[in-house]
């Protein structure tokens, strides 16, 4: 199993957080789009870097258009050497449309599409294919030679694609490298709904799952004392009752039989309050969603659960964890 860290332009210089992870063995670096473009993040996380990969986690997808982020993307493919995995996500209706004022419908097969197109776009510049993409949401038709970029020798970046429902999971299959899976995803989900659905997918493509990779940012309540354990479950319950209060996450926690709380949760956003919405969250469901155990019992739950359905695993801890409990996990993880 691959263990990544995470770079945020919150936390400081990125392009140092970047070589920071580096210098403490991690395999990879993702940065998420919250307040910045994750792609302008590793553009400078790539100078300082040799060889950690440099992934996005997420791209919101259809906040561009398929040319902008085969550009920004192909951009940074160069700068790292060939180290980007480009994670792309669809984010959710509202946001789509409220926050980017962008079109949106049918999000499976419009990412299914967009993916294609990026692949064509590629293909232009770096095989000298013509660019002739007809879709029934996207077209590609005109790429001169002033606007396309020169070829380079690291190829396409890989896409990796998040995804909670079976109909995304399917395409991720299909026709991504990877699969994001959602912070907000349980390990009987991942077992009963990801992994058939991803089967299905690659196997419909007639494709090997041995070249497909699974990355999971999995939760993580920890600490050295009880006060840091308090300290993470409340931060990790108020992050879990966020994600619970949106439509499209609702299929977690109907699969355990906790619909309604998602009901109830969503009531509360709508009227902005957060407060009450963590108190919803006990400790049955912290413990299904999240690893919950002492600093140096973490990496044996996390193998226990995951070693068998995931290719890369990252700490997803909304809350301060000190540097060498980090270390300390990672470690242990990359022991196994």
């Amino acid at each position: 199993m691959l263990i990544d860290g995470e770079i945020s332009f919150g936390d400081g210089d990125f392009a140092e957080q970047a070589r920071q992870v580096e210098d403490a063995g991690y395999d990879g670096a993702w940065a998420a789009e919250i307040g910045h473009d994750p792609l302008l993040m590793l553009a400078g996380a790539a100078t300082a870097t040799t060889h950690v990969s440099l992934g996005t986690g997420i791209v919101v997808a259809f906040g561009r258009s398929p040319m902008i982020t085969a550009m920004m993307a192909n951009d940074v493919q160069t700068l790292s050497r060939g180290r980007l995995l480009l994670g792309l996500g669809s984010q959710i209706k509202p946001h789509i449309e409220k926050r980017y004022s962008m079109p949106w419908s049918h999000p499976a097969p419009r990412m299914r599409e967009y993916l294609l197109a990026m692949r064509a776009i590629w293909a232009t510049w770096n095989d000298a294919q013509p660019l002739n993409f007809r879709g029934e949401f996207y077209r590609h038709t005109l790429m001169t030679p002033f606007f396309s970029p020169r070829p380079h020798p690291y190829g396409a970046p890989k896409v990796f694609l998040a995804a909670v429902g079976e109909l995304m999971t399917e395409v991720a299959g299909e026709v991504a490298d990877g699969l994001l899976v959602h912070g907000f995803t349980t390990e009987r989900y991942l077992r009963e709904v990801t992994t058939p659905a991803l089967a299905r997918g690659l196997a419909g493509a007639g494709r090997d799952p041995a070249t497909f990779q699974v990355s999971y940012s999995g939760l993580v309540v920890t600490g050295r004392s009880d006060e840091e354990m308090d300290v993470a479950r409340n931060a990790v319950k108020s992050q879990i009752a966020f994600y619970g209060s949106t439509p499209a996450y609702r299929g977690v926690l109907e699969l355990h039989g906790w619909g309604d709380l998602q009901t109830e949760l969503n009531a509360l956003s709508r009227v902005g309050d957060w407060a009450t919405m963590a108190t919803l969250i006990d400790d049955k469901v912290l413990e299904t969603f999240a690893v919950v155990a002492p600093v140096g019992d973490v990496a044996s739950i996390v193998a226990q659960r995951f070693a068998d359905v995931v290719d890369r695993f990252s700490l997803y801890v909304p809350y301060a964890l000190d540097a060498e409990a980090r270390r300390e996990i990672v470690t242990a993880l990359q022991a196994r």
